[in-house]
């Protein structure tokens, strides 16, 4: 199922750190949770796919919401179950996932 071209767009790493950065985003990581305790971004949520559910997706608040994973095939997986159950808020996924805001030498936890 193609995804809304107006619903789900793909963000780069760059802007969603300033999103971040000005506490204008929700950071939704959809890595399981080994590969949460590894890395992850701070102050992001962790909805793992494997037991995603759009009943979960926190409320942006008029913030961007964000999607992201390890490589930024998971995160589209995660806004397709979201459009087919019905989200209709506007979703972005992050370019490269976890892969480029770390390239980018990006603040990460452990």
């Amino acid at each position: 199922m193609p995804l809304p071209p107006n619903q789900v767009f793909y963000v780069s790493p760059a802007q969603i750190k300033e999103w971040r950065d000005k506490g204008e985003a929700v950071i939704v990581d959809v890595r399981e949770p080994d590969e949460w305790e590894q890395v992850h971004i701070p102050d992001a949520i962790l909805l793992p796919l494997s037991t995603f559910e759009a009943t979960q997706i926190p409320d942006p608040q008029g913030k961007h919401l964000v999607f992201h994973c390890r490589s930024g095939r998971r995160c589209g997986l995660a806004a397709e179950k979201a459009v087919a159950a019905g989200y209709t808020g506007v979703i972005k996924r992050m370019e490269g996932g976890m892969l480029a805001w770390s390239a980018a030498g990006y603040e990460s936890e452990t």
